[in-house]
């Protein structure tokens, strides 16, 4: 999801990350070592819960956090 997504937009949204292979992909390393952060009923929430994430690694290229909605 793109930050230009309707703030008010519903659904199921699931916010997760861990180590990828390339800063430039999404290929994860480890997905056993996968964090999800949890489930949202909107992108509001599963936005914040994302920056929250991705503030905590800041300093790491090779940790990305996504947000996937599932519907």
């Amino acid at each position: 999801m793109t930050e230009t997504a309707s703030k008010s937009e519903n659904g199921l949204f699931v916010v997760f990350g861990g180590k990828v292979a390339d800063t430039r992909g999404k290929d994860f390393i480890d997905l056993k070592e996968m964090d999800v952060r949890g489930f949202f009923d909107n992108y509001d929430d599963a936005l914040a819960a994302w920056r929250a994430a991705s503030q905590l690694q800041v300093d790491d290229a090779f940790t990305k956090y996504v947000i996937v909605r599932l519907w």
